[in-house]
């Protein structure tokens, strides 16, 4: 699942690498716009008549990235420092598919570091059923729940979350590397 993700991470860092120079911050309204110039990326990149790009640059999913990803100040993740600083890396690894399988595995491992940020918290896994244990006769019926056991239980959970500090992420905003111009990218 992980290496998936890490495979069309890579595409997509490849595929919008230099997107940020060809953003424009607009501040003539109380609230910033970002403006991304498609013309200017396509131009840049030597893709004017590659109508797949065109599409994606066109397309709602590519406006919602724009907004959410083009304030030059917020939270940095993986996929930035892809965009920014793997640039060289990515182009190194395009003849070399040992390296390029390296790299997808790294970035596998980074996601799942990102995504259980606690290993020592072991995950309990489900037992399967011991052979035959659908021939059995004797199965019990599932017990009656108590009503006034559980809200308890629910009212003693409320008085610990309300007393323990809140549970913040260590995320913090940043500026946003913008990494290399546009013009770099002319490969298809």
């Amino acid at each position: 699942d992980k290496e998936v993700r890490a495979i069309f991470l890579r595409l997509f860092a490849q595929l919008f690498q230099g997107y940020r120079s060809c953003l424009q911050l607009i501040r003539i309204h109380a609230e910033p716009v970002i403006h991304f110039h498609k013309a200017a990326f396509l131009g840049q990149r030597g893709l004017i008549e590659n109508d797949f790009l065109t599409k994606v640059l066109n397309g709602m999913a590519f406006a919602g990235f724009v907004s959410e990803r083009g304030p030059p100040f917020r939270t940095c993740d993986l996929f930035d420092e892809l965009v920014a600083f793997e640039v060289e890396r990515i182009k190194a690894e395009e003849g070399n598919p040992p390296k390029m399988i390296k790299h997808v595995r790294e970035l596998a491992e980074q996601l799942f570091k990102n995504e259980n940020p606690n290993p020592h918290i072991a995950f309990q896994k489900v037992p399967r059923p011991t052979e035959g244990s659908h021939l059995r006769v004797h199965i019990l019926p599932f017990p009656r729940i108590n009503e006034g056991r559980v809200q308890e239980l629910l009212q003693e959970g409320l008085a610990r979350s309300q007393g323990a500090p809140p549970a913040t992420r260590g995320d913090k905003k940043c500026v946003v590397p913008a990494g290399p111009p546009v013009g770099m990218f002319t490969s298809s």
